[in-house]
């Protein structure tokens, strides 16, 4: 157990976490968290051991964008934790649609070829940015993955997290965006984790890195908890 785990659903009042000033807000609405944009070293290889393999898909809240170490990241975090051997082939920016065109490595792909047993999906983030014109292209795009998931990795465990979220209020994209994500994880009978666009919530600034957009090794710590906290209520 990763210090004291926090309950993972979130309460009905809601504390402000952090304030973003509005120029910053408009760049981000506009780039879509640009600070996270550039592309990632390639992923490292799964250890050896005789854990079970689990594949994280997601964007820099699960790369890790912020932390002073990667090993410092909550995915693996949890993976040590749980004597996991971990697969994280995350990608600053990413997103169901958001930066996927003309990437030459799909991360479905990536993570389909290492055949895990769990798969845990937190993807959803900066698909926010491009509601306007690419909403029906977002939905559809959910739905494939989710698929692929499924049809190709029959017998993995897929547990899927609400989307996380960076300011004290998610906007409407925000929660049109995490009701697709569930929806379609409820369709291919996937497993899931609410609250997550909450875990900072009422945090201190140090639960943010320097950059206001990603967590800290703070922010990060917390999330395992809370993390950790969910997959044993799922069991694992």
């Amino acid at each position: 157990m990763i210090g004291a785990a926090t309950e993972p659903h979130r309460s009905s009042q809601r504390t402000t976490r952090m304030r973003t000033p509005r120029l910053l807000l408009t760049v981000v609405a506009v780039l879509g968290l640009a600070a996270c944009a550039a592309p990632g070293p390639a992923p490292s290889p799964p250890p050896e051991g005789d854990g079970p393999l689990v594949a994280f898909y997601g964007d820099s809240y699960t790369l890790g964008t912020g932390a002073s170490d990667p090993s410092l990241r909550w995915s693996t975090l949890v993976s040590e934790e749980r004597g996991w051997r971990e697969f994280n082939p995350s990608v600053n920016g990413l997103g169901f649609v958001n930066q996927r065109d003309g990437r030459t490595d799909d991360l479905v792909d990536l993570i389909v070829e290492q055949q895990p047993d769990i798969v845990i999906v937190t993807m959803g983030l900066n698909d926010a940015f491009s509601m306007d014109g690419a909403a029906e292209r977002i939905r559809s795009a959910i739905d494939d993955d989710f698929d692929r998931f499924r049809d190709e990795l029959p017998e993995a465990r897929l547990i899927v997290s609400e989307p996380f979220w960076y300011l004290e209020e998610a906007t409407p994209e925000s929660r049109q965006v995490a009701a697709w994500v569930a929806e379609s994880a409820d369709r291919v009978g996937a497993e899931r984790m609410e609250g997550a666009a909450t875990w900072l919530e009422g945090g201190s600034d140090e639960m943010m890195a320097a950059d206001g957009l990603h967590p800290s090794d703070t922010g990060y710590k917390k999330i395992a908890e809370i993390m950790d906290e969910g997959l044993r209520e799922l069991g694992l």
